[in-house]
Protein backbone atom coordinates (compact mmCIF):
# COMPACT_ATOMS: atom_id res chain seq x y z
CA UNK A 1 0.00 0.00 0.00
CA UNK A 2 1.11 3.55 -0.94
CA UNK A 3 0.44 6.29 1.87
CA UNK A 4 0.29 9.72 1.20
CA UNK A 5 0.29 11.88 5.29
CA UNK A 6 -1.06 14.78 4.49
CA UNK A 7 0.03 17.91 6.87
CA UNK A 8 -0.12 21.92 5.86
CA UNK A 9 3.81 22.25 6.79
CA UNK A 10 6.81 20.14 7.84
CA UNK A 11 8.21 20.53 11.61
CA UNK A 12 10.70 19.16 14.01
CA UNK A 13 8.98 20.37 17.45
CA UNK A 14 5.42 21.44 16.85
CA UNK A 15 3.25 18.47 17.56
CA UNK A 16 0.90 17.91 14.78
CA UNK A 17 3.38 18.19 12.65
CA UNK A 18 5.62 15.49 14.66
CA UNK A 19 2.73 13.45 14.53
CA UNK A 20 2.74 13.35 11.07
CA UNK A 21 6.22 12.89 10.22
CA UNK A 22 6.98 10.34 12.92
CA UNK A 23 3.26 8.47 11.04
CA UNK A 24 5.69 8.58 7.74
CA UNK A 25 8.79 7.03 9.18
CA UNK A 26 7.08 4.36 11.52
CA UNK A 27 4.71 3.68 8.16
CA UNK A 28 7.81 3.18 6.31
CA UNK A 29 9.93 1.01 8.95
CA UNK A 30 6.70 -1.68 8.84
CA UNK A 31 7.02 -1.81 4.92
CA UNK A 32 4.66 0.95 3.43
CA UNK A 33 5.94 2.67 0.62
CA UNK A 34 4.92 6.19 2.37
CA UNK A 35 5.56 9.72 1.55
CA UNK A 36 5.44 12.69 3.57
CA UNK A 37 2.87 15.64 1.74
CA UNK A 38 2.97 18.87 2.60
CA UNK A 39 3.33 22.67 1.39
CA UNK A 40 6.48 24.76 0.45
CA UNK A 41 6.87 25.98 3.97
CA UNK A 42 8.81 24.71 6.65
CA UNK A 43 8.24 26.13 10.62
CA UNK A 44 5.99 28.63 8.56
CA UNK A 45 9.11 29.60 6.03
CA UNK A 46 9.40 28.13 2.58
CA UNK A 47 12.16 25.48 2.27
CA UNK A 48 15.12 26.99 0.20
CA UNK A 49 14.11 24.76 -3.09
CA UNK A 50 10.33 25.87 -3.23
CA UNK A 51 11.17 27.28 -6.99
CA UNK A 52 11.44 24.02 -8.26
CA UNK A 53 7.91 22.79 -6.81
CA UNK A 54 6.63 25.87 -8.56
CA UNK A 55 8.15 25.15 -11.90
CA UNK A 56 7.24 21.53 -11.66
CA UNK A 57 4.69 20.48 -14.31
CA UNK A 58 2.82 18.33 -12.12
CA UNK A 59 2.69 20.79 -9.46
CA UNK A 60 4.96 19.09 -6.80
CA UNK A 61 8.94 17.60 -6.26
CA UNK A 62 9.56 14.65 -4.44
CA UNK A 63 13.10 14.82 -1.78
CA UNK A 64 14.29 13.58 0.47
CA UNK A 65 14.15 15.25 4.17
CA UNK A 66 13.90 14.24 7.34
CA UNK A 67 15.17 10.22 6.41
CA UNK A 68 11.81 9.91 4.01
CA UNK A 69 10.48 11.13 0.73
CA UNK A 70 8.30 14.17 1.40
CA UNK A 71 6.21 15.52 -1.65
CA UNK A 72 5.87 19.02 -1.86
CA UNK A 73 3.37 21.25 -3.76
CA UNK A 74 2.07 24.41 -3.47
CA UNK A 75 0.77 26.26 -0.51
CA UNK A 76 0.34 30.06 0.89
CA UNK A 77 0.28 31.67 4.53
CA UNK A 78 -3.23 32.71 4.94
CA UNK A 79 -4.61 35.79 6.07
CA UNK A 80 -7.61 34.30 7.18
CA UNK A 81 -7.55 31.81 9.39
CA UNK A 82 -4.47 33.08 11.07
CA UNK A 83 -1.77 30.85 11.58
CA UNK A 84 -2.77 28.65 9.10
CA UNK A 85 -1.14 27.45 5.33
CA UNK A 86 -3.53 26.39 2.32
CA UNK A 87 -2.97 24.34 -0.36
CA UNK A 88 -3.17 25.70 -3.94
CA UNK A 89 -4.52 23.70 -7.08
CA UNK A 90 -5.05 21.03 -5.09
CA UNK A 91 -7.36 18.60 -6.87
CA UNK A 92 -4.93 18.85 -9.86
CA UNK A 93 -1.86 17.41 -8.21
CA UNK A 94 -3.61 15.01 -5.65
CA UNK A 95 -4.65 13.92 -8.96
CA UNK A 96 -1.00 13.67 -10.63
CA UNK A 97 0.37 12.31 -7.46
CA UNK A 98 -1.75 9.00 -7.28
CA UNK A 99 -0.89 9.09 -11.37
CA UNK A 100 2.61 9.31 -10.87
CA UNK A 101 3.40 7.82 -7.51
CA UNK A 102 0.74 4.91 -7.02
CA UNK A 103 -0.93 6.25 -3.90
CA UNK A 104 -3.43 4.67 -2.40
CA UNK A 105 -4.11 6.25 0.71
CA UNK A 106 -4.07 9.78 2.17
CA UNK A 107 -3.96 10.84 5.82
CA UNK A 108 -4.84 14.59 6.20
CA UNK A 109 -4.02 15.97 9.46
CA UNK A 110 -5.34 18.79 11.04
CA UNK A 111 -8.62 21.39 10.96
CA UNK A 112 -9.28 24.82 9.86
CA UNK A 113 -7.45 24.52 6.83
CA UNK A 114 -8.07 23.11 3.23
CA UNK A 115 -6.33 20.10 2.87
CA UNK A 116 -8.87 18.03 4.38
CA UNK A 117 -11.50 19.60 2.67
CA UNK A 118 -9.54 19.11 -0.69
CA UNK A 119 -9.17 15.89 0.28
CA UNK A 120 -12.78 15.20 0.98
CA UNK A 121 -13.86 16.39 -2.37
CA UNK A 122 -10.77 14.49 -4.56
CA UNK A 123 -12.38 11.06 -2.42
CA UNK A 124 -15.44 11.43 -3.67
CA UNK A 125 -14.70 12.71 -6.94
CA UNK A 126 -12.40 9.06 -6.72
CA UNK A 127 -15.48 6.95 -5.44
CA UNK A 128 -17.65 8.16 -8.44
CA UNK A 129 -15.15 7.21 -11.11
CA UNK A 130 -15.12 3.77 -9.33
CA UNK A 131 -18.51 3.88 -9.25
CA UNK A 132 -18.63 5.23 -13.41
CA UNK A 133 -16.21 1.80 -13.58
CA UNK A 134 -13.91 4.91 -14.92
CA UNK A 135 -11.34 3.42 -12.06
CA UNK A 136 -11.01 -0.02 -11.00
CA UNK A 137 -9.61 0.71 -7.32
CA UNK A 138 -10.90 3.12 -4.90
CA UNK A 139 -9.26 6.02 -2.58
CA UNK A 140 -8.38 5.18 1.47
CA UNK A 141 -8.92 8.47 2.60
CA UNK A 142 -8.63 8.88 6.32
CA UNK A 143 -8.50 12.25 8.91
CA UNK A 144 -6.68 13.04 11.81
CA UNK A 145 -8.02 15.89 13.13
CA UNK A 146 -6.06 17.16 16.47
CA UNK A 147 -9.17 18.56 17.54
CA UNK A 148 -9.34 21.84 19.60
CA UNK A 149 -12.89 22.80 20.27
CA UNK A 150 -13.76 26.29 19.93
CA UNK A 151 -14.19 27.62 23.06
CA UNK A 152 -14.71 31.27 24.02
CA UNK A 153 -12.03 31.08 27.13
CA UNK A 154 -9.14 30.49 24.38
CA UNK A 155 -10.37 32.36 21.01
CA UNK A 156 -11.43 35.92 20.42
CA UNK A 157 -14.81 35.80 19.05
CA UNK A 158 -14.16 36.20 15.50
CA UNK A 159 -11.70 33.37 15.43
CA UNK A 160 -14.26 30.91 17.72
CA UNK A 161 -16.89 32.19 15.35
CA UNK A 162 -14.93 31.11 11.85
CA UNK A 163 -13.95 27.33 13.56
CA UNK A 164 -17.36 27.27 14.48
CA UNK A 165 -18.57 27.61 10.71
CA UNK A 166 -15.55 25.57 9.53
CA UNK A 167 -16.95 22.58 12.02
CA UNK A 168 -20.09 22.95 10.64
CA UNK A 169 -19.58 23.22 6.83
CA UNK A 170 -16.30 21.25 6.38
CA UNK A 171 -16.84 18.01 9.15
CA UNK A 172 -19.82 16.86 7.49
CA UNK A 173 -18.44 15.96 3.93
CA UNK A 174 -15.41 14.77 5.61
CA UNK A 175 -16.94 12.12 7.90
CA UNK A 176 -19.03 11.43 5.27
CA UNK A 177 -16.55 10.36 2.71
CA UNK A 178 -13.53 9.87 5.00
CA UNK A 179 -13.05 5.70 5.88
CA UNK A 180 -10.89 6.33 9.07
CA UNK A 181 -11.07 8.87 11.74
CA UNK A 182 -7.60 8.80 13.73
CA UNK A 183 -8.49 9.85 17.09
CA UNK A 184 -5.94 10.85 19.52
CA UNK A 185 -7.85 10.29 22.33
CA UNK A 186 -11.06 8.66 23.18
CA UNK A 187 -12.38 12.35 24.01
CA UNK A 188 -11.77 13.12 20.98
CA UNK A 189 -13.08 10.62 19.43
CA UNK A 190 -16.41 11.45 21.64
CA UNK A 191 -16.32 14.68 20.27
CA UNK A 192 -16.13 13.71 16.88
CA UNK A 193 -19.25 11.33 17.40
CA UNK A 194 -20.93 14.14 18.61
CA UNK A 195 -20.22 16.78 15.69
CA UNK A 196 -21.36 13.72 13.51
CA UNK A 197 -18.67 11.17 12.82
CA UNK A 198 -19.77 7.49 12.87
CA UNK A 199 -17.99 5.79 15.63
CA UNK A 200 -17.35 3.01 13.96
CA UNK A 201 -15.31 4.89 11.47
CA UNK A 202 -12.97 6.17 14.80
CA UNK A 203 -9.71 4.54 15.46
CA UNK A 204 -7.44 5.44 18.64
CA UNK A 205 -4.10 6.90 17.32
CA UNK A 206 -2.79 8.52 20.38
CA UNK A 207 0.68 9.98 18.57
CA UNK A 208 3.11 7.66 19.50
CA UNK A 209 6.30 6.85 21.30
CA UNK A 210 9.06 6.92 18.94
CA UNK A 211 10.90 4.12 20.89
CA UNK A 212 14.01 3.88 18.19
CA UNK A 213 14.57 7.75 19.07
CA UNK A 214 14.89 7.56 22.76
CA UNK A 215 17.12 4.07 22.37
CA UNK A 216 19.56 6.20 20.21
CA UNK A 217 19.42 9.83 21.85
CA UNK A 218 19.68 11.31 25.29
CA UNK A 219 23.67 11.08 25.81
CA UNK A 220 24.08 14.71 25.94
CA UNK A 221 25.32 16.07 29.11
CA UNK A 222 22.04 19.20 29.96
CA UNK A 223 24.07 19.93 33.47
CA UNK A 224 26.91 21.09 31.30
CA UNK A 225 25.04 22.36 28.39
CA UNK A 226 22.49 24.54 30.34
CA UNK A 227 24.43 25.61 33.54
CA UNK A 228 22.23 23.36 35.79
CA UNK A 229 23.39 22.29 39.17
CA UNK A 230 23.78 19.00 39.18
CA UNK A 231 22.21 18.30 42.95
CA UNK A 232 19.18 19.99 41.87
CA UNK A 233 15.86 18.15 40.87
CA UNK A 234 14.41 19.19 37.20
CA UNK A 235 11.09 20.41 36.78
CA UNK A 236 10.98 20.50 33.16
CA UNK A 237 8.61 21.89 30.18
CA UNK A 238 9.34 21.16 26.58
CA UNK A 239 7.67 23.18 23.85
CA UNK A 240 6.65 26.01 21.87
CA UNK A 241 6.82 28.79 24.32
CA UNK A 242 3.51 29.93 23.00
CA UNK A 243 0.16 31.45 24.83
CA UNK A 244 -1.73 27.90 24.32
CA UNK A 245 1.08 25.82 26.17
CA UNK A 246 1.22 28.41 28.82
CA UNK A 247 4.78 28.13 30.11
CA UNK A 248 4.52 31.75 31.68
CA UNK A 249 2.73 29.82 34.61
CA UNK A 250 6.00 28.00 35.41
CA UNK A 251 7.49 31.34 36.03
CA UNK A 252 4.91 31.75 38.65
CA UNK A 253 5.65 28.71 40.27
CA UNK A 254 9.20 28.88 39.94
CA UNK A 255 8.82 32.57 42.07
CA UNK A 256 7.13 30.91 44.88
CA UNK A 257 9.68 28.29 45.50
CA UNK A 258 12.64 30.84 45.20
CA UNK A 259 13.39 29.32 48.47
CA UNK A 260 13.93 25.83 47.14
CA UNK A 261 17.56 25.43 46.31
CA UNK A 262 17.00 21.97 45.48
CA UNK A 263 14.17 22.74 42.56
CA UNK A 264 15.23 24.27 39.24
CA UNK A 265 12.65 24.74 36.29
CA UNK A 266 13.64 23.97 32.99
CA UNK A 267 11.87 25.55 30.08
CA UNK A 268 13.12 24.48 26.40
CA UNK A 269 11.24 25.15 22.85
CA UNK A 270 11.33 27.11 19.98
CA UNK A 271 10.36 30.76 20.62
CA UNK A 272 6.61 32.39 20.42
CA UNK A 273 4.46 34.66 21.97
CA UNK A 274 6.05 34.10 25.77
CA UNK A 275 9.99 34.00 25.22
CA UNK A 276 10.20 37.55 26.45
CA UNK A 277 8.59 36.23 29.82
CA UNK A 278 10.61 33.64 29.90
CA UNK A 279 13.93 35.47 28.91
CA UNK A 280 13.11 38.00 31.40
CA UNK A 281 12.89 35.22 33.97
CA UNK A 282 15.64 33.31 33.72
CA UNK A 283 17.93 36.95 34.23
CA UNK A 284 16.04 37.46 37.46
CA UNK A 285 15.18 34.01 39.08
CA UNK A 286 18.24 31.66 40.03
CA UNK A 287 15.68 28.67 40.00
CA UNK A 288 14.30 29.05 36.15
CA UNK A 289 16.04 28.51 32.87
CA UNK A 290 15.03 29.08 29.55
CA UNK A 291 17.22 27.25 26.85
CA UNK A 292 15.05 27.70 23.71
CA UNK A 293 15.14 25.46 20.85
CA UNK A 294 17.17 21.96 21.59
CA UNK A 295 17.72 19.64 19.49
CA UNK A 296 16.28 15.86 19.23
CA UNK A 297 19.20 14.78 21.36
CA UNK A 298 19.26 17.49 23.77
CA UNK A 299 15.44 17.16 24.49
CA UNK A 300 15.77 13.34 24.93
CA UNK A 301 18.71 14.00 27.45
CA UNK A 302 16.87 16.41 29.21
CA UNK A 303 13.79 14.38 29.56
CA UNK A 304 15.77 11.43 30.74
CA UNK A 305 17.73 14.11 33.12
CA UNK A 306 14.42 15.50 34.54
CA UNK A 307 12.59 14.74 37.93
CA UNK A 308 9.16 15.27 36.50
CA UNK A 309 7.40 17.46 33.59
CA UNK A 310 4.91 20.18 34.01
CA UNK A 311 2.32 21.37 31.30
CA UNK A 312 0.13 24.60 32.27
CA UNK A 313 -1.72 24.66 28.81
CA UNK A 314 -4.81 26.09 27.95
CA UNK A 315 -5.51 23.17 25.24
CA UNK A 316 -4.10 19.91 24.52
CA UNK A 317 -5.73 17.48 22.41
CA UNK A 318 -3.15 14.91 24.02
CA UNK A 319 0.25 15.86 24.60
CA UNK A 320 3.17 14.57 22.65
CA UNK A 321 5.81 15.49 24.85
CA UNK A 322 3.90 14.18 28.01
CA UNK A 323 3.86 10.60 26.40
CA UNK A 324 7.89 11.10 26.13
CA UNK A 325 8.20 12.02 29.91
CA UNK A 326 6.07 9.01 30.76
CA UNK A 327 8.21 6.51 29.17
CA UNK A 328 11.16 7.94 30.45
CA UNK A 329 9.41 7.08 33.67
CA UNK A 330 8.74 10.50 34.80
CA UNK A 331 5.84 11.95 36.61
CA UNK A 332 3.94 14.64 35.13
CA UNK A 333 2.22 17.58 36.52
CA UNK A 334 -0.67 18.63 34.19
CA UNK A 335 -3.71 21.74 34.09
CA UNK A 336 -5.44 18.28 33.20
CA UNK A 337 -7.25 20.05 30.22
CA UNK A 338 -9.04 18.45 27.48
CA UNK A 339 -6.90 15.03 26.54
CA UNK A 340 -4.28 15.44 29.36
CA UNK A 341 -7.17 14.41 31.69
CA UNK A 342 -7.39 10.95 29.78
CA UNK A 343 -3.32 10.32 29.38
CA UNK A 344 -2.09 11.34 32.69
CA UNK A 345 -4.03 9.73 35.37
CA UNK A 346 -4.83 11.61 38.92
CA UNK A 347 -2.53 10.09 41.68
CA UNK A 348 -0.73 7.09 39.45
CA UNK A 349 1.03 8.60 36.74
CA UNK A 350 1.00 12.10 38.13
CA UNK A 351 -0.70 15.25 39.48
CA UNK A 352 -3.87 16.86 38.00
CA UNK A 353 -4.00 20.80 39.19
CA UNK A 354 -7.21 22.73 38.77
CA UNK A 355 -6.66 24.40 35.30
CA UNK A 356 -4.26 26.07 33.23
CA UNK A 357 -3.91 29.39 35.96
CA UNK A 358 -4.13 27.18 39.17
CA UNK A 359 -0.93 28.36 40.19
CA UNK A 360 -1.01 27.69 43.90
CA UNK A 361 -2.01 24.12 42.81
CA UNK A 362 1.06 23.66 40.53
CA UNK A 363 3.60 24.77 43.30
CA UNK A 364 1.78 21.87 46.26
CA UNK A 365 2.12 19.53 43.37
CA UNK A 366 5.50 20.23 42.62
CA UNK A 367 6.54 20.16 46.33
CA UNK A 368 4.38 17.23 46.38
CA UNK A 369 6.83 15.26 44.44
CA UNK A 370 10.03 16.62 45.87
CA UNK A 371 9.81 16.25 48.74
CA UNK A 372 8.19 12.49 48.23
CA UNK A 373 10.59 10.37 46.07
CA UNK A 374 8.98 7.64 47.01
CA UNK A 375 5.36 8.67 45.50
CA UNK A 376 7.71 10.42 42.41
CA UNK A 377 9.40 6.92 41.61
CA UNK A 378 6.02 4.80 42.27
CA UNK A 379 3.92 7.39 40.02
CA UNK A 380 7.09 7.08 37.05
CA UNK A 381 6.86 3.54 36.98
CA UNK A 382 3.29 3.49 36.39
CA UNK A 383 3.81 5.87 33.49
CA UNK A 384 5.95 3.55 31.91
CA UNK A 385 3.62 0.59 32.26
CA UNK A 386 0.37 2.90 30.90
CA UNK A 387 2.16 4.14 27.75
CA UNK A 388 3.87 1.04 26.73
CA UNK A 389 0.38 0.06 24.80
CA UNK A 390 1.26 3.71 23.28
CA UNK A 391 4.18 2.93 21.13
CA UNK A 392 4.61 4.32 17.57
CA UNK A 393 5.47 0.77 16.54
CA UNK A 394 2.07 -0.52 18.31
CA UNK A 395 -0.28 1.87 17.15
CA UNK A 396 0.76 2.25 13.51
CA UNK A 397 0.96 -2.14 13.55
CA UNK A 398 -2.61 -1.55 14.31
CA UNK A 399 -3.86 1.01 11.88
CA UNK A 400 -1.85 -0.74 9.01
CA UNK A 401 -4.49 -3.96 10.04
CA UNK A 402 -7.48 -1.34 9.94
CA UNK A 403 -6.30 -0.03 6.73
CA UNK A 404 -5.73 -3.27 5.18
CA UNK A 405 -9.07 -4.19 6.19
CA UNK A 406 -10.73 -1.63 3.93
Amino acid sequence: MKIAVLMYQTSLTKGQELVALRMTKELRRQGKDAFLLSTLFHDGKRVPWYEQVLKSVRGYTVKEEFGIPVIRMDGYISSWPPRRIMLRDAQSTFRHIVEDLGIECFIAHSTLWNGPEELARFKLWSDMMVRERLRDRRLIACFMPHYQPPSPIHYVQIERLYREVWNSTVFPIIFKTADLILCTTPVEANQMVELGADVNKCHLYPGGIDEEMFNNLGKVDVYSRFNIPKDAKMITFIGTVERRKNPAAIVKVATRLLNRKDIIFIVAGSPSDQSDILTKATRALSNFRYVGEVSDDEKISLIKASYANIIMSRMEALGITQLEFMYAGKPVITSAVDGQRWLVRDGIDGIHVNGPEDIEGATKAVLRLVDNEELASEMGKNAVKRVSEFTLSRITQNLIERLESL
